[in-house]
């Protein structure tokens, strides 16, 4: 009689919440309290290797709970399915989820139940690399172009990308992956940093950490923007200052403007050179990217973090919208979406600096970028990788930055695990911090 494969046995989550809004860590435009958090899935299975796979998309407080109740609904797709054949093959159940006609009604492939899907599909990746031994940077370098295409769903992006382009794509990345992977290794992957530039701080705390971002190797940072343009000039003066004329610095309103009120603010800015806006409008608003491009150059323009699927991003592509594309590893579907958009980034010309303002963002698209720079762009030219300083403690292998540079990582898995004790310390509202807070509180109004 032969043994019965190994399956997932149990889908677990957490609504854990870490309260930054206390330092105005993450303060922008548009949100100026944010408490970073994860809505966190662990998937553990009876294969008696002690591996799960861990996953989490980033909210910012409020909500976080909504969020977890949409991974809660995703737990009976995943329970029961054998763990080898999940593992060799995330794209079933990708499909499955993307394809299922109730969830769809809840989009289509847009909002909570998407960033649900793509915490769950990231879950599975982090359990299928772990279970290889590789990162996942390096699992997905490793696969052939055949395999990486059968992950994708190409429906929509015919018109942009099809699968005999992807295939032409990622068979041409192959040429000087090994050298690619050498280097990457030795040297990292470039990185700026968001970490002076959060609205709520003073011009003294800017400037400190500006100039500590360029002792520590940083060759750009950026700068949150679009509440008031008077402080906006003086903190981008200040900035500038503070890391010369040199350094890139990039600007960022979070959505705050329409398209004529992004035009004339980003050019009253101009003369400090901003690299790039980032989100001067709505995420949506593909033809008012199109406009604010036109209008504002050479300064470029930015945007991702907020865009809901890779239909999208082709949109956004195709209009010529955008002069850099910043992908989300927990926004979209996971892996397997953020595989599509990086192609069809390729595919026109347009590079690739992610998203990673957020709680555990930073370990997850690190991965994404180096798959890209050694399997498929092949260079690291005008690309980074977002860095912000915080949180890392809470992850087993967090992030790691060393002269301006992401390190790569060599655990195997996705760098998506919590410590225990964190999720322990931060759930809300039930962990330790937050009951000790709430007790502090009713203390204080007795």
């Amino acid at each position: 009689m032969s043994a019965q494969p190994s399956r997932i046995t149990a889908v677990d989550t957490y609504d854990i919440r870490f309260p930054t809004s206390r330092e105005l860590d993450g303060s922008d435009a548009m949100n100026a309290d944010p408490d970073y958090s994860a809505a966190y899935v662990v998937l553990s299975t009876d294969a008696g290797d002690g591996l799960e796979g861990h996953g989490f998309t980033f909210t910012i407080g409020r909500g976080n709970d909504v969020q977890v109740a949409a991974l809660d609904a995703l737990r009976e797709y995943v329970l029961g399915r054998p763990v080898a054949e999940l593992c060799a093959d995330p794209g079933s159940l990708h499909r499955d989820l993307i394809g299922d006609s109730q969830l769809r009604w809840l989009g289509p492939e847009k909002g909570v139940m998407h960033m649900a899907i793509g915490a769950m599909i990231n879950a599975v990746w982090d359990l299928a690399a772990k279970r290889a031994g590789l990162p996942v940077w390096r699992f997905l370098a490793e696969a052939t172009p055949e395999w990486l295409v059968s992950q994708i769903d190409f429906r929509y992006l015919t018109d942009a990308l099809t699968g005999e382009d992807a295939l032409r794509l990622l068979r041409g990345g192959q040429n000087g992956r090994a050298a690619r992977t050498d280097h990457l290794l030795e040297r990292g992957y470039p990185a700026y940093t968001t970490s002076p530039g959060w609205l709520g701080y003073s011009d003294e705390k800017l400037t400190r950490l500006a100039k500590q971002a360029v002792d520590e190797g940083f060759t750009q940072i950026k700068l949150k923007v679009g509440a008031d343009l008077a402080d906006d000039v003086r903190r981008c003066r200040t900035a500038r200052a503070a890391i010369g004329p040199t350094v890139r610095m990039a600007i960022d309103a979070n959505q705050r403007w329409d398209v004529d009120q992004a035009v004339t603010w980003t050019n009253a800015l101009a003369e400090f050179e901003p690299h790039w806006i980032e989100e001067p409008t709505s995420p949506d608003d593909i033809l008012g990217h199109a406009t604010i491009r036109t209008r504002v150059r050479p300064i470029k323009v930015a945007t991702g973090e907020h865009v809901q699927n890779r239909i999208v991003f082709k949109q956004l592509l195709q209009a010529g919208a955008i002069d850099v594309l910043q992908l989300d590893a927990a926004r979209v579907g996971g892996v397997n979406e953020n595989l599509a958009i990086l192609l069809l980034a390729a595919k026109f010309g347009v590079p690739v600096c992610p998203h990673a303002g957020g709680v555990g963002l930073c370990e997850l698209v690190q991965h994404l970028s180096m798959f890209d720079y050694v399997s498929l762009s092949g260079t690291t030219e005008d690309r980074v990788i977002e860095y912000v300083d915080h949180l890392h403690e809470h992850f087993l292998t967090p992030a790691q930055i060393l002269d301006g540079h992401y390190v790569a990582p060599t655990a195997p898995g996705f760098s998506a695990q919590m410590h225990k004790k964190s999720i322990a310390t931060y759930s809300f509202p039930d962990g330790t911090f937050w009951t000790a807070d709430l007790k502090t509180a009713r203390a204080g109004r007795s």
